[in-house]
């Protein structure tokens, strides 16, 4: 038995790659699981062909895969592949969306919130307390923008171009709603007044 060239006794050949000797390896202890001194037999073969190799790459006549050599390259490189998201949005929407928090969201909106209900259940002020709710809300509009963001100039100009697209698209829109907003009491002014307030709440919580 010690005479037996340890590939013969795996029934592989010396030119197999040291992943085909450890399959034909485990194939064999498995196949011969109820016979001890054949295990034995593929066990010292095994370890022989292992001594062997050992030695041959240490004398350089084995060339060892990069990937044995270098493991840290496969790791580096992981990340980087990892870190490069799959979906990303568009540069002109990050530049113009901002990422607020929740007490960004919510301060404005109650704020405008309670803005719109004003307009729209103390109709007795008539047009002069729409006026007044709608100077209070540009107001709130640029200190929630120019606090967010620190540039005045701008939050005042985002701020009354919103409220120009939302009084006019709002009377608009009421145009078209004339009848299901007379069935619940709502005029146009309070309706336009409303979206302006749900656009200016928009723009002040998710612009910069």
């Amino acid at each position: 038995m010690s005479d037996q060239n340890p590939y013969e006794t795996l029934g592989v050949s010396e030119e197999a790659t040291f992943d085909e000797i450890q399959e034909v390896r485990s194939r064999l202890l498995e196949e011969y699981s109820d016979d001890g001194k054949r295990l034995e037999m593929i066990e010292a073969a095994y370890d022989a062909i292992l001594m062997e190799r050992l030695r041959m790459r240490q004398e350089g006549k084995i060339k060892v895969p990069e990937r044995i050599r270098f493991p840290e390259r496969l790791v580096q490189a992981l990340p980087k592949e990892a870190s490069t998201p799959r979906e990303q949005s568009p540069a002109w929407l990050q530049n113009i969306l901002a990422q607020p928090s929740l007490t960004d969201i919510l301060w404005p909106g109650a704020w405008f919130l309670g803005l719109s209900a004003i307009s729209v259940f103390y109709s007795a002020g008539g047009d002069t307390m729409l006026q007044l709710v709608l100077i209070v809300g540009v107001g709130v509009s640029v200190y929630f923008l120019s606090h967010k963001e620190g540039k005045f100039g701008k939050s005042v100009l985002l701020t009354l171009l919103t409220l120009i697209v939302g009084l006019v698209g709002g009377g608009l829109l009421a145009g078209w709603l004339s009848p299901q907003l007379e069935s619940i009491s709502l005029g146009a002014n309070q309706f336009s007044t409303v979206v302006s307030f749900i656009l200016l709440w928009l723009v002040s919580s998710f612009l910069r």
